[in-house]
């Protein structure tokens, strides 16, 4: 028997292999050790201030979310199985964050480390919502955090909790690009439509002039039965905080804000292969696949 004519079976598998296993591979290969790689006898007592503890508390609260958000993900992609599988890494990486920050006030500053209940407090659910913008907000909201964390970084004058923070932006910027090996893999599978969700999500996180809250996931409302109580920072022992933390101390300023909208614009142009230099580039071609696409049905939930 001759072989068949277009695409085989084989082709098909080959096309649709899943991504965990390789990312598995890949991040456990370069997997940080908390006793091994963090260097804990270091540290310098003179050089943490009052001021500085308390932003590592609500940093380790704030990772905390990675909770919520994964019970998002499970059930927003009951549909993906390899992505679900993947979360098992994410929600493995984003705990030890928050644990690794814990452990350093206990160990140097233990009247700030946060109590369960106020790690409990940020454990919420989420409405539901379309898994390719998600997927898109959380693409962002990694570069974003690394950016953050390296702006930490060079704000803290104490040497572990410098290298802390560089582990972490490190560890946020290879989630990001896990996230891009999805968005690339659902732009194979659903075309435009993921494109346009793309999109969508990328003009307001690009955008270089800060709104009047962080564009982040920790930062927007996420449960309409709650408002105005349904984000992760208005769940915190200060609610304020992420804004003096932005503005007043680590300075995230318009510079940094410009790094951020580049990168996701360059991502950007790379997984659309055409080229975005501003927003407004972005943004009109965000324009030409809705109006391609038509009016989108109103979602109803996973």
């Amino acid at each position: 028997m001759g072989a068949p004519n277009g695409p085989t079976k084989i082709d098909g598998l080959r096309k649709t292999l899943m991504l965990y296993p390789e990312l598995f591979r890949q991040l456990e290969s370069v997997r940080w050790d908390m006793d091994k790689d963090i260097p804990w006898q270091s540290f310098d007592a003179s050089l943490l201030s009052e001021e500085q503890a308390q932003t590592i508390k609500m940093n380790a609260i704030t990772e905390w979310a990675a909770l919520p958000a994964t019970e998002m993900f499970l059930r927003d992609n009951r549909h993906d199985s390899d992505f679900s599988a993947f979360m098992s890494i994410w929600f493995f990486e984003e705990q030890k964050h928050s644990l690794v920050l814990m452990e350093y006030l206990k160990r140097f500053s233990p009247q700030h480390a946060p109590t369960e209940q106020e790690l409990h407090e940020v454990r919420f659910d989420f409405d539901p919502a379309p898994p390719l913008e998600t997927l898109m907000l959380h693409f962002c909201g990694e570069i974003r955090l690394n950016h953050w964390y390296r702006r930490a970084a060079q704000w803290h004058t104490e040497p572990v909790i410098k290298h802390i923070y560089t582990t972490l932006s490190q560890d946020e910027a290879r989630h990001g690009g896990a996230y891009l090996r999805y968005m690339r893999r659902a732009m194979e599978k659903f075309g435009d439509e993921a494109r346009a969700a793309f999109t969508k999500v990328g003009v307001l996180m690009a955008s270089a002039r800060r709104t009047a809250q962080a564009l982040h996931p920790t930062n927007l409302h996420v449960n309409k039965s709650l408002f105005p109580n349904d984000t992760i920072q208005s769940r915190m022992p200060d609610p304020d905080w992420l804004e003096h933390w932005l503005d007043k101390q680590i300075k995230f300023d318009a510079v940094w804000e410009s790094k951020v909208g580049e990168r996701i614009l360059h991502n950007l142009s790379l997984l659309m292969n055409r080229s975005f230099k501003t927003v407004q580039e972005l943004n009109r071609y965000r324009k030409e696949l809705a109006a391609t696409l038509g009016p989108k049905p109103e979602y109803q939930g996973a």
